[in-house]
C-alpha cells in the first residue's frame, strides 16, 4: 500500500468498457427474468468479456510489433553510398566544410593487392588526439595493409575492423548522421569507397579541466575530490568508489541540436525499477534544441516548478553521489557539467552536508541542530524583529524594550522600510562579494557591510538592533549547507517580513501553516518531500533528522521503496560479539576454577 502511494507510476492505459446485453432482455420492458436465465446471463456475461479483452489485446500487441518491426526496419537501413564521392560531398554540405576551419577532411588510399582503394577521414581539430589518430587509424591503412582479402568488397568491412585497426573503441555506422554525432562528441568518421558502412573510432582529447576539489561543497574530513565537466570522468569518479557489478551507467541523448550525452547511474538490484524508468521516461520525453547544463535539466524534469524549496539534489561531489546510489537513489550525470543530479530527495537532505557521513555521530549531530537553528534565524528573525517591535512590546523585558526604542527614536523611516532597506543592502553586497573575481570579492563583502553598517547607525537611517539581527540573519543563510534551499529561505524571509507587518506573530503562524501545507503536499518522482516525518513511514529510518552511530544504520530508506532493504545486518560489529563471548567464557572458566 504505501509503496503505490509513494511512488509514480507510469499512467497504465485502461481497458475499454464494453458492454455486454442480454439479448433476451434487451429493449424488453421485462425487469423480472427467470433463475435459469439469469444463470445464463451470469455464465455469458464473464466469457463475453474475456473474449473481448483477448482481442483487444491480441491487436494491442500486433499494432506494438509492427511498429517495433518499422522502427527496427527504419534504424538499420543505410544511407551511406557505396560511392565515396557521394559521401564526400554530403559530409561536406552537413558539416558546412567551406565555413568551419577546424574541419578536417582527409583523404587517403588503401592498398589492396594490385589495387588502391579511395578512403578519407573527418574529424574536427581541438576535438581529438591526433597522435592517436596518426598511429592506430592512418598508419595502419596507409603503410600496413596490403590487404589480401578474399571474396567480395563487403569483406573489407569486417577485415579492417579486425585485422587492420588497432584502436579499441571502433563502431560500425550505417548512417550519416549517426558518424556525425560521434565527430561532434570527439569522435573521427572513416568512409572506404565501395562500403554502404562507415568506422567511427572515439579519439577524443576533449579540453577541460582536471579533477579538483570541490568549489562549492568544502570538507574538512572526507574526499577532496569533485566532478568536472567531463562526462566519462565523472562516472569514472563513482565507479572508482562504488565498485559494483550492479552498478549501470546508461546513456541517453538530450537536445535536438546540442546532442548533450548524459547517463542515467544506478544500482540494478537495489534502485527500484519504478523510479528507474520514470527517471528514463521524463529525459526522453524533453523537447527542446539546446540543454548546457543540470541546471537547466533540473527544471525539465521537477515535478512542482513554482515550489521554492530544491526537489532534485546537484551535488559536485562524487562520494555524496555514491552513498546516494547505495540508499537506492538515481543520478543523472550530464556531459558539459560539474554538477549531478540526484532523485528523489527529502526535506532533510537539503540540510544534510557531505562532511557528516565522514563525522562520528555526537559531531554531526551537533551541527545539524547548529543547522537547523541557522534555518530558522534566516527564515524568521526579521520577521520575528518586526513582530515584536510593532505588536507585541509584551514579549520582551522591558529594559531591552527601552533600549530598542531609544536607538529607533532618531530613525525617520517605520520598522518595515528598515528591514526591508538592510536586507536589501546587505543582498546587493552578497551578490557583489560573489561577482568580483579573485580574493578580492569576500573582502570587499565584510569591509562594504562594515562600512555601510556603521555609515547607516551614524546617519541613524537605521537602529544598531538591526545591524545585529541582519548580520544575524545572513550568517545563517550562510551555514546552511544547499545552495538552492539558501536561495529558497531567502525568498521566503521577504514573505515572512510582510507577513509580520500586516499582523505580526498571527501573519508568521499563517505563512508557516500555508507553506507547510505546501511542502507537505509536495513530490520528488513520486516521493513525498517531508517523508520519513509527513508522512510517518514505518521503515525505522535511523537517519532522518539526527544521525545515529554507524552500526545502528541498518536500512535503507523505505520511503524509496529500494529492492532489498537491509543495508547491513543487525549486528555488524561482529568483533564485539566475539570479545563479549570471549569474556564470557573467561568468566566462567574463573568461576570453576573458583
Amino acid at each position: 500500500m504505501i509503496k503505490s502511494l509513494l511512488l509514480f507510476h507510469e499512467p497504465q492505459v485502461k481497458k475499454p468498457f464494453i458492454l455486454t446485453e442480454d439479448s433476451g432482455n434487451v429493449n424488453s420492458g421485462n425487469t423480472n427474468t427467470g433463475e435459469d436465465s439469469a444463470k445464463t446471463g451470469e455464465n455469458k456475461e464473464p466469457s463475453r468479456r474475456k473474449k473481448n479483452e483477448n482481442l483487444l489485446l491480441k491487436k494491442v500487441e500486433k499494432i506494438k510489433l509492427t511498429d517495433r518491426r518499422e522502427r527496427n526496419q527504419k534504424d538499420q537501413k543505410s544511407d551511406i553510398s557505396r560511392q565515396l564521392s557521394e559521401n564526400l560531398k554530403t559530409i561536406e554540405e552537413r558539416f558546412s566544410a567551406s565555413l568551419n576551419g577546424d574541419l578536417i577532411i582527409r583523404q587517403f588510399d588503401i592498398t589492396v593487392k594490385d589495387s588502391t582503394i579511395a578512403a578519407f577521414l573527418v574529424f574536427f581539430d581541438g576535438l581529438v588526439n591526433t597522435k592517436v589518430i596518426d598511429d592506430d587509424i592512418l598508419q595502419p591503412l596507409m603503410l600496413l595493409s596490403n590487404l589480401d582479402i578474399k571474396g567480395d568488397r563487403d569483406d573489407i568491412l569486417k577485415y579492417i575492423r579486425s585485422h587492420i585497426l588497432p584502436h579499441n573503441q571502433l563502431k560500425e555506422v550505417r548512417t550519416h548522421q549517426e558518424l556525425i554525432d560521434e565527430v561532434y562528441f570527439g569522435g573521427c568518421g572513416l568512409y572506404i569507397d565501395g562500403l554502404d558502412a562507415a568506422f567511427a573510432a572515439d579519439v577524443k582529447d576533449l579540453p577541460g579541466r582536471s579533477v579538483e576539489r570541490p568549489n562549492n561543497e568544502l570538507v574538512i574530513r572526507g574526499p577532496q575530490e569533485g566532478f568536472t565537466e567531463n562526462l566519462r570522468a565523472n562516472t569514472g569518479l563513482i565507479r572508482k568508489r562504488l565498485m559494483d557489478q550492479n552498478l549501470i551507467a546508461e546513456n541517453i541523448i538530450i537536445g535536438n541540436r546540442s546532442k548533450t550525452p548524459c547517463s542515467i547511474m544506478y544500482i540494478k538490484d537495489i534502485a527500484n525499477e519504478t523510479l528507474v524508468n520514470e527517471v528514463k521516461r521524463r529525459l526522453k520525453n524533453i523537447d527542446v534544441d539546446y540543454i548546457m547544463d543540470t541546471g537547466e535539466l533540473e527544471q525539465f524534469i521537477e515535478d512542482n516548478p513554482t515550489l521554492p524549496a530544491p526537489q532534485i539534489l546537484a551535488t559536485e561531489r562524487p562520494d555524496r553521489v555514491c552513498t546516494m546510489l547505495a540508499e537506492g537513489r538515481v543520478a543523472i550525470i550530464m556531459h558539459g557539467s560539474p554538477f549531478a543530479l540526484v532523485v528523489p530527495i527529502t526535506s532533510n537532505d537539503i540540510m544534510y552536508s557531505a562532511e557528516d557521513q565522514f563525522l562520528r555521530f555526537p559531531y554531526s549531530n551537533l551541527l545539524r541542530f547548529i543547522r537547523i537553528l541557522a534555518i530558522l534565524m534566516s527564515l524568521l528573525l526579521p520577521g520575528i524583529y518586526l513582530a515584536i517591535t510593532n505588536y507585541h512590546h509584551e514579549m520582551i523585558p522591558t529594559d531591552l524594550l527601552l533600549a530598542i526604542m531609544s536607538a529607533r527614536e532618531k530613525v525617520p523611516f517605520p520598522s518595515v522600510v528598515e528591514v526591508f532597506l538592510m536586507e536589501i543592502s546587505f543582498e546587493l553586497i552578497r551578490e557583489a562579494g560573489i561577482r568580483i573575481p579573485g580574493p578580492i570579492g569576500p573582502t570587499l563583502g565584510i569591509i562594504g557591510a562594515l562600512i555601510l553598517g556603521q555609515a547607516a547607525v551614524e546617519a541613524n537611517i537605521v537602529s544598531p538592533i538591526l545591524i545585529i539581527v541582519v548580520a544575524v540573519t545572513g550568517l545563517g543563510s550562510f551555514a546552511i549547507p544547499n545552495f538552492s534551499a539558501g536561495f529558497a529561505f531567502r525568498i521566503l524571509r521577504f514573505a515572512f517580513i510582510m507577513l509580520a507587518a500586516l499582523s505580526g506573530f498571527l501573519g508568521i503562524t499563517v505563512g508557516l501553516i500555508l507553506i507547510g501545507l505546501w511542502m507537505v503536499s509536495a513530490k520528488s518522482f513520486g516521493v513525498p518531500y517531508f517523508a520519513p516525518i509527513a508522512p510517518r513511514t514505518s521503515g525505522g529510518f535511523t537517519d532522518a533528522i539526527f544521525k545515529s552511530p554507524a552500526w545502528k544504520q541498518e536500512k535503507r530508506p523505505d520511503y524509496i521503496n529500494a529492492k532489498q532493504q537491509k543495508m547491513q545486518p543487525r549486528i555488524s560489529r561482529k568483533w564485539a560479539l566475539a570479545n563479549e563471548n570471549n569474556q564470557a567464557g573467561g568468566d566462567n572458566t574463573g568461576d570453576q576454577n573458583g
